[in-house]
């Protein structure tokens, strides 16, 4: 610990030890929108006890990493991202937690610079951890880390978490763990038995985000189709309350599984006027006996039929589906099977992944490996199909007057000469870009979308749009 830390916190300790200003922290989060979501409550239970987020060229005193662990190119950006914060700033202490700090805690806790080793369902004690560690620092200089990692199969607690740091969107989490054990997935490992909150405590949470400004929610979890199964309450359910909370323009879902997204739910959606027309379904592989392999809780024949529903009550749904390319097993005339039937689904785009190997998981005891190469050149395939499929749904709305809510969020245009511009969601998940206007941050305005330029999308998806002036 820097030594301007400890006159600060000597202080503290006469005035009130659970609060600590004057201290900084910088966060930076990997992985899926239930990391970001976690990561603002952690910084939102920080700055209630006075450490503040660090301003811009300033040396924080912690660091606090939210990392991912989904694939082994995951583990090596979030050791990677640990040394440089090391370098950067060798006085801050770094406190680490996630997937990866569960799953690697010793790894985690010999990298330069680690003070705290928080596992998942720790995040919530962070401050906890935070202050136990700086009131044993000023006894004594600490040589041992603080690793906080509760056994995997111990995780029984759900913590709540409503990311608010852009108040246009919030991310509600509504649901953690998983009971599905894929053959090639870890995430049960680091988050625990599937686990979630009640539908008054996300109710409550929605109402308090809809006071703080917010005009969007988007439902997260790591398996939110599997929400309230342990209090006798459905997901179908949450979203028939969370429609009724005054305040919050649009919700939308994130990642659903195919077998828990239930013809009621998309028919549900279908007649709710705050409820956008927009999925994300992980399909993972195209192919039947892949999906066996990959222990998969669905046919492509149910697949199928959720896209159908999807696009036959929402027309102009935005349907985003995740693919793992190269799984142990996905032979060349799998793979094949599998790139036919995405090519054949009504989709919008894809998120493709090429497979990673996993210690622990079952994945590895199926015979067939993909070579690394051949993974690479199945993604970039299934990229190009992605790239099209999203064309083509765009271009769809060329010309069309659609309703887009503005991102506080300001960026320099890309074009030449272009100037300032923001960007902002249609009601179906297009992104879209508008010279910058600060009055229209956080409202919703008919955009005319225009694709007339050649390629019809920029390349990082943004379609141009012009504001539709009231007469």
């Amino acid at each position: 610990m820097s030594d301007s830390l400890f006159p600060i916190y000597n202080r503290l300790t006469v005035i009130d030890q659970s609060r600590f200003p004057g201290l900084t922290a910088h966060y930076h989060t990997f992985g899926c929108k239930l990391n970001f979501a976690e990561t603002s409550t952690v910084a939102r239970t920080l700055a209630e006890k006075g450490i503040m987020r660090v301003q811009r060229g300033d040396v924080p005193d912690f660091v606090i990493i939210n990392t991912c662990s989904v694939t082994e190119l995951a583990d090596k950006k979030c050791r990677q991202a640990i040394r440089k914060f090391a370098r950067q700033w060798p006085e801050a202490k770094i406190v680490v937690t996630g997937c990866y700090a569960q799953l690697r805690p010793d790894r985690v806790a010999s990298l330069p610079g680690v003070a705290i080793v928080a596992g998942t369902d720790r995040k919530g004690e962070i401050d906890c951890l935070i202050e136990e560690y700086l009131e044993q620092s000023a006894v004594t200089p600490l040589s041992e880390k603080n690793i906080a990692v509760t056994p995997t199969k111990d995780i029984r607690i759900f913590t709540p978490s409503c990311s608010q740091g852009d108040r246009t969107r919030c991310f509600l989490k509504v649901q953690d763990g998983c009971d599905y054990f894929c053959s090639y997935c870890t995430i049960p490992y680091a988050r625990g038995r599937s686990r979630s909150g009640t539908i008054a405590e996300m109710v409550t949470q929605a109402g308090q985000a809809a006071a703080n400004g917010a005009r969007e929610i988007v439902i997260t979890g790591v398996n939110i189709g599997d929400f309230g199964r342990r209090n006798n309450e459905t997901f179908l359910d949450l979203i028939c309350a969370l429609d009724d909370v005054e305040g919050i323009d649009r919700y939308r879902i994130s990642s659903i599984e195919p077998n828990l997204l239930t013809d009621e739910i998309i028919e549900f959606v279908a007649s709710s006027h705050r409820f956008m027309p927009h999925f994300h379904v992980p399909l993972q592989c195209g192919d039947d006996e892949v999906l066996k392999l990959m222990r998969r809780h669905y046919d492509t024949a149910l697949f199928r039929h959720r896209m159908e529903k999807i696009v036959q009550l929402i027309p102009d749904a935005f349907i985003g589906v995740d693919l793992i390319v190269g799984a142990r097993g996905e032979s060349a005339e799998r793979y094949e099977n599998s790139r036919r039937f995405v090519e054949s689904l009504p989709i919008s785009r894809l998120h493709v992944f090429p497979y990673s190997e996993r210690p622990g998981t079952r994945a590895l005891e199926i015979e067939g490996n993909v070579d690394p190469a051949e993974r690479h050149r199945r993604a970039l395939e299934m990229i190009a199909l992605s790239e099209r499929k999203l064309e083509e749904f765009a271009g769809r709305y060329d010309g069309t007057v659609r309703n887009v809510l503005f991102e506080h969020t300001r960026r320099r245009s890309s074009t030449p000469g272009g100037g300032d511009t923001m960007t902002g969601h249609t009601d179906n998940y297009l992104q879209v870009e508008v010279p910058y206007n600060a009055a229209l941050a956080n409202t919703i305005q008919p955009v005319r979308l225009t694709l007339s330029q050649s390629p019809a999308l920029s390349s990082d998806g943004l379609i141009t749009g012009r504001i539709i002036l009231e007469q």
